[in-house]
């Protein structure tokens, strides 16, 4: 490891935990990243579901290139006709049902969460929002009004005012949604509770629910999206169609970009829908949908499954397509210091999750394939 970009790290980095993983990473192809000495880590988290297409894919590369080379920032949103913008939008409301037929791009998933939540009240003229325990909508000061962890909002009250929690998959509380509320905003797979996964029966009651009270349903696809599920949007498998959609982390091919579907909300972002993003994804959306990739997220996501259950220790997994978590028996403090750790020594790169301190994240690209099953089974076992 080189020493001065380690102290650098540590001195003028600002930090998000008191254990980083400390590792440094000089360059990352396909389903690999590497150190500088060379050693090879079998990416299982594709940075938190956002490298569908796996690291550096030559397109995307290409598309980026091609995209620097004409321009890089112009203006500010909405303002100017580029063509990465455009045909972005096109092809991905040409995925998407006819009431999801435009799109506003940003810069993050938690700028889609900020919008969604200014639509929402605007467009209902309401001023409630419900939202789920234990979810993760982002860090920003809207998005984190409508987390589901008290403990880690405390330290920035007050929040948005008329906010409300109910449980996530519950029947009877949906009833907490009402004439009052402007939207229910909701993850399609609860991500950072570690993976939780609600009925179709569920879903549909949702649905029904914000029909009958002319609430909003808020669709946060943010992890989910773009293949992750084994459907191209999450909310497929459930047969209903959100009000708004929110998209991020994946849908940059590796850059960032946020999008909310739909329409003009009294949002100005200088940076949202950045060129050289759009071209990535555009790139990134292409081989998805070209490759149908959400197929072999279902395929390998079950061979994973299988895997995983014959660790030691492990007393659960839930999974919808290539989106998983691990469930061990073991406290905290042994699953982050010694499980996430001992899979790194052994090459295999991991996570845990927010809110669900037992379990690790397994969330690979899309691309993986049976032979990357083969070496880290030959890691595991």
């Amino acid at each position: 490891m080189n020493k001065y970009l380690f102290d650098g790290f540590h001195k003028y980095v600002a930090g998000t935990s008191d254990d980083p993983m400390n590792i440094e990473i000089e360059k990352a192809v396909g389903m690999h990243l590497y150190s500088p000495e060379g050693k090879s880590y079998l990416d299982l988290i594709a940075g938190i579901s956002v490298c569908n297409m796996g690291h550096s894919h030559p397109v995307i590369v290409d598309a980026v290139k091609k995209q620097v080379e004409k321009y890089m920032h112009v203006m500010a949103y909405g303002e100017i006709i580029q063509e990465s913008q455009v045909e972005l939008a096109r092809l991905l409301c040409q995925q998407l049902p006819p009431s999801l037929s435009s799109v506003f791009f940003v810069n993050s998933g938690s700028e889609a969460v900020e919008g969604a939540l200014k639509l929402a009240k605007r467009a209902t003229g309401r001023h409630e929002i419900v939202y789920c325990d234990k979810a993760y909508h982002g860090c920003t000061h809207g998005a984190m009004s409508v987390m589901g962890c008290e403990s880690f909002k405390a330290a920035f009250q007050p929040l948005l005012p008329e906010t409300k929690a109910i449980r996530f998959g519950v029947m009877e509380d949906l009833e907490q949604i009402t004439s009052k509320t402007a939207c229910f905003i909701v993850e399609a797979v609860q991500g950072e509770a570690g993976v939780r996964i609600a009925s179709k029966e569920y879903w549909q009651a949702v649905r029904k629910r914000c029909d009958e009270t002319g609430a909003l349903l808020v669709l946060d696809e943010i992890q989910t999206g773009l293949g992750r599920t084994g459907k191209l949007f999450c909310f497929e498998h459930y047969d209903i169609v959100p009000d708004i959609l929110l998209l991020a982390k994946a849908l940059g091919g590796g850059l960032p970009l946020g999008a909310l579907h739909d329409p003009a909300l009294g949002h100005i972002t200088t940076f949202g829908g950045h060129p050289v993003s759009c071209a990535a994804a555009l790139a990134h959306l292409k081989l998805i949908v070209e490759g149908r990739l959400w197929e072999n997220a279902d395929e390998k996501g079950a061979e994973l499954e299988k895997m995983m259950l014959q660790l030691p220790d492990v007393v659960e997994v839930r999974r919808i397509g290539l989106l998983m978590a691990v469930q061990f028996a073991d406290s905290v403090t042994s699953l982050k210091t010694f499980k996430i750790k001992k899979w790194l020594s052994k090459g295999i790169f991991t996570d845990w999750f927010l809110f669900c301190d037992s379990a690790l994240r397994v969330a690979p690209p899309l691309i993986i394939s049976d032979e990357d099953l083969d070496e880290l089974r030959n890691m595991l076992f």
